[in-house]
């Protein structure tokens, strides 16, 4: 028989553990940051100066041009960027995207590096990355952010919130408020669901109790198929927002069924 509370209490351990291997790691970062010469975070050769990438290496990042401008999805052959097929017969509940990369190569192994080992140097540079890659007009364009929330339980288990660590800086840096959304219900994985199946799987996934500004940005570190931008996105409207954009820092192309 399964002793219970023996497995919460292990469960509650390694949660404990992994937050003190987040919280050393911020701290060995930090130092690094101070002590070291700047590197690119992909060749490590010198980096420019004041950004975490060289020039060669920033120009052949997998850039999402163009793309789809409601929900962002890669439209690689094209002139010009247009809405896709599936917006067209079926527009998301946002008003539309800004997704800035592709996850795709080198970008991928970043995203990996932040979202299950908490990197903050992967971190910092991906929303340096996110920054750079949107006009100064659309970063001013909101009147408050959003995270993306995960459920209490996923944050304890990885030891920290990757949407809100990206959205809680970047909100302090534009000087805008940050609204925290609830997420009602731990939704099973969307690994290996399509676009239908994970609207589904997220319906009525999300509460946002606080009155909203007109103008929100989502915020996310990669874009799928925007199901849960689109759950949040409803949550919103709810909320009193009447504008609502998905902000992203990467793109995962869609698969043509």
């Amino acid at each position: 028989m399964v002793n219970f509370d023996v497995v919460n209490k292990l469960t509650e351990s390694l949660s404990q553990w992994r937050l003190l291997s987040t919280r050393a790691s911020v701290w060995v970062d930090h130092l690094l940051r101070r002590h070291l010469p700047g590197r690119c975070a992909f060749c490590l050769g010198k980096a420019d100066r004041e950004r975490p990438w060289c020039a060669a290496c920033f120009a052949g990042l997998p850039w999402n041009l163009p793309a789809c401008p409601h929900c962002a999805e890669p439209l690689p052959g094209r002139p010009e960027a247009r809405p896709c097929g599936r917006c067209l017969r079926c527009p998301p509940s946002f008003d539309g995207s800004r997704v800035p990369l592709r996850y795709e190569r080198e970008l991928a192994g970043l995203v990996q590096r932040f979202k299950f080992e908490a990197s903050p140097r992967a971190g910092a540079v991906l929303l340096a990355l996110f920054e750079a890659g949107l006009p100064e007009a659309a970063l001013a364009w909101p009147q408050a952010l959003v995270p993306v929330p995960l459920h209490p339980r996923r944050a304890r288990e990885r030891g920290f919130d990757q949407g809100e660590w990206l959205a809680r800086r970047l909100a302090r840096r534009l000087e805008r408020p940050l609204v925290r959304a609830r997420r009602c219900r731990d939704t099973p994985s969307q690994r290996g669901l399509d676009r239908v199946e994970r609207r589904r799987n997220l319906s009525r996934a999300f509460v946002i109790e606080a009155p909203l500004p007109p103008r929100v940005a989502l915020l996310d570190d990669v874009m799928t198929t925007g199901a849960t931008l689109e759950a949040l996105a409803a949550a919103c409207r709810a909320a009193g927002a009447r504008e609502v954009e998905a902000w992203a820092v990467a793109r995962t192309p869609l698969q043509e069924s």
